[in-house]
Protein backbone atom coordinates (compact mmCIF):
# COMPACT_ATOMS: atom_id res chain seq x y z
CA UNK A 1 0.00 0.00 0.00
CA UNK A 2 0.89 3.28 -0.75
CA UNK A 3 1.30 5.98 1.94
CA UNK A 4 -0.09 9.23 0.95
CA UNK A 5 -2.74 11.77 2.68
CA UNK A 6 -5.21 10.36 1.85
CA UNK A 7 -4.50 7.86 4.68
CA UNK A 8 -5.92 7.91 8.19
CA UNK A 9 -3.11 8.07 10.69
CA UNK A 10 -4.56 4.58 11.69
CA UNK A 11 -2.98 3.24 8.24
CA UNK A 12 -0.09 4.99 7.64
CA UNK A 13 1.20 3.42 11.35
CA UNK A 14 -0.45 0.22 10.15
CA UNK A 15 1.75 0.09 7.01
CA UNK A 16 5.38 1.63 8.85
CA UNK A 17 4.89 -1.31 11.37
CA UNK A 18 4.00 -3.76 8.13
CA UNK A 19 7.03 -2.23 6.64
CA UNK A 20 9.46 -2.58 9.36
CA UNK A 21 8.37 -5.87 10.31
CA UNK A 22 8.85 -6.90 6.70
CA UNK A 23 12.43 -5.03 6.73
CA UNK A 24 13.83 -7.07 10.29
CA UNK A 25 12.56 -10.26 8.71
CA UNK A 26 14.42 -9.81 5.81
CA UNK A 27 17.32 -9.10 7.73
CA UNK A 28 16.45 -12.33 9.88
CA UNK A 29 16.49 -10.57 12.84
CA UNK A 30 13.96 -11.33 16.00
CA UNK A 31 12.09 -8.70 17.61
CA UNK A 32 14.38 -9.39 20.83
CA UNK A 33 17.56 -8.85 18.52
CA UNK A 34 16.07 -5.57 17.18
CA UNK A 35 15.06 -4.26 20.37
CA UNK A 36 18.63 -4.91 22.49
CA UNK A 37 20.68 -3.14 19.85
CA UNK A 38 17.49 -0.26 19.55
CA UNK A 39 18.02 0.02 23.08
CA UNK A 40 14.23 -0.50 23.38
CA UNK A 41 11.75 -3.35 25.08
CA UNK A 42 10.75 -6.08 22.67
CA UNK A 43 7.23 -5.19 23.47
CA UNK A 44 8.60 -1.79 22.07
CA UNK A 45 8.86 -3.27 18.32
CA UNK A 46 5.86 -5.73 19.00
CA UNK A 47 3.85 -2.29 19.01
CA UNK A 48 5.98 -0.62 16.19
CA UNK A 49 5.15 -3.38 14.28
CA UNK A 50 1.22 -3.60 15.02
CA UNK A 51 1.35 -0.21 14.04
CA UNK A 52 0.64 1.56 17.63
CA UNK A 53 1.80 4.01 18.65
CA UNK A 54 5.28 4.84 20.40
CA UNK A 55 7.48 7.81 20.95
CA UNK A 56 9.13 9.62 18.37
CA UNK A 57 12.92 8.44 19.85
CA UNK A 58 11.78 5.00 19.88
CA UNK A 59 10.82 4.96 15.95
CA UNK A 60 14.36 6.38 15.50
CA UNK A 61 16.51 4.10 17.23
CA UNK A 62 14.40 1.12 15.64
CA UNK A 63 14.84 2.33 12.41
CA UNK A 64 18.93 2.98 13.06
CA UNK A 65 19.01 -0.57 15.01
CA UNK A 66 17.54 -2.22 11.17
CA UNK A 67 19.86 0.20 9.40
CA UNK A 68 17.09 2.78 8.19
CA UNK A 69 17.94 5.62 9.87
CA UNK A 70 19.37 7.26 6.46
CA UNK A 71 16.21 7.05 4.86
CA UNK A 72 14.42 9.23 7.39
CA UNK A 73 16.23 12.42 4.87
CA UNK A 74 13.89 11.25 2.21
CA UNK A 75 10.47 11.53 4.71
CA UNK A 76 11.84 14.79 5.90
CA UNK A 77 13.83 16.36 3.74
CA UNK A 78 15.50 19.54 4.72
CA UNK A 79 14.10 22.74 3.64
CA UNK A 80 15.88 24.43 0.71
CA UNK A 81 16.08 28.33 0.93
CA UNK A 82 13.81 30.49 -0.50
CA UNK A 83 14.43 32.32 -4.20
CA UNK A 84 14.38 35.64 -2.25
CA UNK A 85 16.41 34.36 0.39
CA UNK A 86 19.53 33.32 -2.34
CA UNK A 87 19.58 36.04 -3.44
CA UNK A 88 19.87 37.95 -0.38
CA UNK A 89 22.82 35.82 0.54
CA UNK A 90 24.66 36.11 -2.83
CA UNK A 91 26.63 38.72 -1.73
CA UNK A 92 27.55 36.70 1.47
CA UNK A 93 28.35 33.28 -0.20
CA UNK A 94 31.77 35.20 -1.59
CA UNK A 95 33.14 38.60 -0.94
CA UNK A 96 36.74 38.40 -3.08
CA UNK A 97 38.24 36.51 -5.46
CA UNK A 98 41.51 34.64 -4.86
CA UNK A 99 44.54 35.94 -6.36
CA UNK A 100 44.67 34.44 -10.24
CA UNK A 101 47.83 31.86 -9.99
CA UNK A 102 50.97 32.43 -12.16
CA UNK A 103 52.73 30.39 -14.30
CA UNK A 104 55.69 29.42 -13.78
CA UNK A 105 58.31 31.20 -16.57
CA UNK A 106 61.02 28.30 -15.85
CA UNK A 107 60.56 26.27 -19.02
CA UNK A 108 58.61 26.49 -22.55
CA UNK A 109 56.71 23.63 -22.47
CA UNK A 110 56.81 20.61 -24.84
CA UNK A 111 55.34 16.98 -25.72
CA UNK A 112 58.05 15.42 -23.92
CA UNK A 113 59.12 13.04 -26.88
CA UNK A 114 62.06 15.68 -28.17
CA UNK A 115 65.69 15.53 -27.43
Amino acid sequence: MQIDRTLSDDAVLAELGVRLRRQRLDQNATQAAVAHEAGVSKSTVERLEAGESVQLSSLVRVLRALGLSERLELAVPAPLPSPMRLLERDGELRQRASAPVAASPAAPWTWGDEP
